[in-house]
């Protein structure tokens, strides 16, 4: 099979090959532009704010919880979709997103929103009220993947997600000796992932529509909006039907990805 032809599932073998070793791959077109239309209707509404009064704009960040209204589901779960699902996760092993969020939405401001630091999404341990607490093992218990649904066109100016190519390396290697109880998120960010500070940075930007499906370990990072119109974006994880995400089976490119990792590949 040649780095063209579609993987069984629907992603190209350079895809897979991409997001093991840089630890992310773009999706075009993943969901139609009309369904990104109609949540972003939804979201202006659920935010207080008006689309044509700028002077309602007035924070930088407004933050959504989680949607069950149709356009979001359907986004969440097109064909396209499912069958990346399927090739980097594995056939049985995600579960099906019922909701879609949750929603930091962006606006041009000149105020720091105070939350633009590198970091992981940790996935387990939730329930502690003090987040940097919050836990990340080498299995990503309780995370497959971390995803970036784009429902407004992102620019280079429109604040968008900054990723620290093949940034989930380091973090594996941070992660193995720790076992099954992982670290905190405090423990990991103690030295402001240091480890990964020398990686390439590409910024998540796209037409609405697009999605990033991202290791859970990727290192990435929120930035000041400096364009003309909010930024719509979702960031919800595809959940593992095993809560602690053990490997069974043929080994997935998520798990392939650290076993390069903690065997010493994919250092660029």
């Amino acid at each position: 099979m040649d780095e063209t032809t579609p993987a069984p599932g629907g992603l190209t073998p350079a895809q897979i090959e991409q997001f093991i070793t840089d630890g992310f791959v773009r999706i075009d077109e993943a969901f139609p532009r009309t369904l990104a239309d109609e949540a972003r209707a939804i979201l202006w509404r659920a935010t207080g704010c008006s689309p044509d009064d700028r002077a309602t704009w007035t924070q930088p960040v407004v933050r959504l919880g989680m949607f069950t209204e149709s356009p979001f589901v359907e986004a969440a779960n097109t064909a396209r979709l499912h069958a990346a699902f399927d090739d980097l996760v594995g056939p049985g092993r995600w579960r099906r997103l019922a909701a879609m969020g949750t929603f930091p939405i962006r606006f041009p401001s000149a105020v720091d929103a105070g939350d633009t630091g590198w970091h992981i999404d940790v996935s387990f341990g939730t329930e502690a009220p003090d987040f940097m607490s919050w836990r990340a093992n080498i299995h990503s218990k309780g995370r497959s993947l971390l995803m970036l649904f784009l429902f407004s066109d992102v620019g280079e100016r429109d604040a968008p997600t900054l990723i620290r190519v093949g940034s989930h390396v380091d973090i594996a290697r941070q992660l193995a000796p720790a076992g099954e109880q992982g670290l905190t998120l405090g423990e990991l960010a103690a030295d402001g992932f240091a480890a990964s500070a020398g990686r390439p940075v590409v910024s998540a930007t796209g037409d609405a529509g697009t999605v990033y499906l991202c290791h859970p370990f990727l290192v990435h990072a929120a930035q000041p909006h400096q364009g003309e119109r909010p930024r719509f974006l979702a960031q919800p994880p595809l959940l593992p039907v095993d809560p602690d995400n053990r490997p069974s089976g043929a080994r997935s490119p998520v798990e392939e990805a650290v076993a390069r990792a903690l065997e010493g590949g994919s250092r660029r």
